[in-house]
């Protein structure tokens, strides 16, 4: 069958689902919408249905996460007029009342509503694209996501799906690898190294057969791009797969996805099915002559594997171990074959390139890193969650225009880019463009996308430590700089936390950081001690305290803590005594509290469940020194 009659097909099948008069409700059920409870929505939506004789006139479908993690679980609802009202925080005893006011009467639940979606108004209510989360984003490689059903390939090919694959097999392939050069693109595994480039080493390399490789390998804390873009458009990603595989000459792909991703599994699974039925993959594709597979490699979780070359030896069955280079994967890669690999957010920029063109993906962005980046945000911000925005954005403009900044009356501290082996960066730097280039000046990376924002109750010597534990955790031990270096900086960070602090620490952190940096065979070593680094740059002062005074100015490391509660303050609301999870606070209603110290834990819950400020940090006396002394 012809792409033509295919893209027919599809869009035919996409009207009856999106066209006018068509009743529907869209949940977002992605992981983020089912950790907050989206499938008891989805089957409290059901009987409601069924309870109004409505069942066979309305449409429930899953969608993906359209990064608004923050108001999860989010229903989209269409009724008979045409407005769609896109609903936050939906809880299952919510549901009637959105059942029998929207879909039955038409009115729509007004003080629930969160956006009303593109072409309808409703007073009070903003549109979706003005709401300070979407208004500075530019959606290319979440362009489906939340909008289409991820499990119908039709949807996907009548909004644009397939069209770049369908061109690429018309072009020769040195002119599709000219047109992903001319594009921009660059990998957004976190090397940031030319795709184009990458590919074409590929397609010079000599060899019968050749492999694509996409690394769907996300493991870094606090980062969730890729799930997402699987769990919301797997059709995306296989599709740059695909058109990598005609560049370079393979005819075998793999996605290398760890097993913890379950529902990303699933769609992925879904998706090839439907790919076979459509003519999309296996043998004389779209009757051009190219023959195509695709397999899934479910990886067991190790972190390392996202590096290129341990990610090969995991799928020939070998232990996750990266290796010395050169050979690089283009000449000698999977199974000894020239090899390309690239990321889930590359390949789905891929697609859209090859759909719209080099000049219109490279009008995003800046001339040295063109196009649009995912973000995860996470941590201490208001508005968690996926973000899209174009290359050479400021740091200030994620932070606090669309992430709303850290909330609370508290006060931002610092933001790692990168994931456990970026750099935390101050306020001092929020001007900093948001680039390669200008992420590196500042000590940190790209990374794969991993966002993760800190305010004045982070400790910087705490939150080093936190990435220390994790790197040292999962270095493979391969080579001597990174497995024992990386154990000696968490001591030293340990110590430190734990009040054992000497004030030459800071510069055996600093010359071990640089030995395991310059000495490490693969980038995990390479990047581990990021963290380290950047904190003592920006944060020195805070290890200074924990060293010479013994003290946590954050109220975080436990040995060196103390919590008391201001009696001229507190109002006796009991909501610390509930908090504490030792009873180690005593007080009656409307009267001031008091914690006793011989019991508390130095959790921190008090301070976190007061919300007047009447619970004070100082510094834990020493063994042996009065309080106050």
């Amino acid at each position: 069958m012809s792409f033509q009659r295919i893209k027919e097909r599809a869009q035919t099948e996409w009207s009856e689902f999106a066209g006018a008069g068509r009743r529907r409700v869209l949940i977002g059920a992605a992981t983020c919408g089912r950790a907050a409870g989206a499938l008891e929505v989805m089957e409290e939506f059901r009987h409601q249905l069924e309870e109004h004789s409505l069942t066979g006139e309305i449409e429930i479908k899953e969608i993906g996460c359209n990064g608004l993690c923050y108001a999860e679980p989010l229903v989209e609802i269409t009724s008979a007029n045409g407005e769609r009202v896109l609903y936050h925080s939906v809880k299952p005893k919510m549901v009637a009342k959105l059942v029998e006011s929207h879909l039955r009467d038409g009115e729509p639940v007004r003080r629930r509503a969160l956006a009303v979606m593109e072409g309808d108004t409703l007073p009070g209510v903003p549109r979706f694209k003005e709401l300070p989360m979407i208004a500075g984003q530019v959606r290319v490689v979440m362009r489906n996501c939340g909008v289409i059903d991820p499990t119908d390939i039709n949807h996907y090919i009548a909004r644009g799906g397939y069209s770049g694959l369908s061109r690429a097999l018309e072009m020769d392939p040195e002119q599709v690898i000219d047109e992903i050069k001319s594009s921009g693109l660059r990998g957004r595994g976190g090397a940031g190294f030319p795709t184009g480039r990458k590919w074409a080493f590929a397609r010079q390399s000599p060899g019968d057969q050749k492999y694509v490789i996409c690394n769907a390998d996300e493991g870094d804390p606090g980062a969730f791009m890729d799930r997402s873009v699987l769990e919301g458009d797997p059709h995306a990603v296989l599709e740059g797969l695909m058109i990598s595989g005609y560049a370079i000459g393979a005819q075998t792909g793999y996605v290398y996805i760890r097993a913890e991703y379950p529902l990303a599994n699933e769609r992925l699974s879904i998706a090839l099915a439907q790919m076979k039925e459509h003519g999309l993959l296996g043998s004389n594709i779209l009757g051009r002559g190219f023959d195509f597979e695709i397999l899934i490699k479910k990886g067991a979780g190790a972190f390392v594997c996202g590096e290129e070359t341990a990610l090969i030896a995991s799928i020939e069955g070998k232990r996750g171990m990266p290796r010395s280079r050169p050979p690089f994967p283009a000449v000698s890669g999977l199974f000894g074959k020239p090899t390309n690999i690239n990321n889930v957010e590359t390949l789905a920029s891929v697609s859209a390139i090859m759909e719209k063109g080099a000049d219109w993906f490279s009008q995003y962005g800046t001339e040295n890193s063109p196009g649009t980046k995912t973000f995860a945000l996470a941590g201490k911000i208001e508005r968690t969650g996926l973000i899209e925005v174009p290359m050479g954005i400021p740091l200030r403009a994620i932070i606090e225009d669309i992430g709303g900044g850290v909330g609370e009356g508290k006060t931002f501290k610092a933001v790692q880019t990168g994931g456990p082996s970026g750099g935390c960066m101050p306020a001092s730097l929020l001007d900093t463009p948001v680039d390669y280039e200008h992420l590196a000046e500042a000590g940190s990376i790209m990374g794969s996308g991993g966002m993760v924002v800190m305010d004045e109750e982070s400790c910087m010597v705490d939150v080093s430590r936190y990435f220390l534990s994790f790197t040292e955790n999962e270095s493979c031990g391969k080579c001597t700089p990174c497995r024992m270096g990386t154990q000696h900086l968490l001591n030293i960070l340990t110590d430190i936390c734990e009040g054992r602090g000497r004030l030459d620490d800071i510069e055996r952190l600093r010359k071990i950081s640089k030995a395991v940096a310059d000495g490490s065979l693969c980038g995990l070593g390479h990047t581990a001690p990021n963290p380290v680094l950047t904190t003592i740059e920006y944060f020195e002062s805070e290890y200074l305290a924990h060293i010479k005074d013994h003290a946590c100015p954050a109220g975080v490391c436990r040995n060196l803590t103390e919590f008391t509660i201001l009696a001229d303050t507190c109002t006796g609301c009991t909501a610390c005594g509930l908090a504490c999870p030792v009873d180690a606070i005593s007080g009656t209603k409307k009267e001031p509290h008091v914690i006793d110290q011989t019991i508390c834990i130095h959790c921190g819950a008090c301070r976190t469940a007061c919300k007047f400020g009447s619970v004070l940090v100082g510094p834990r006396p020493r063994e042996g020194q009065l309080v106050g002394g």
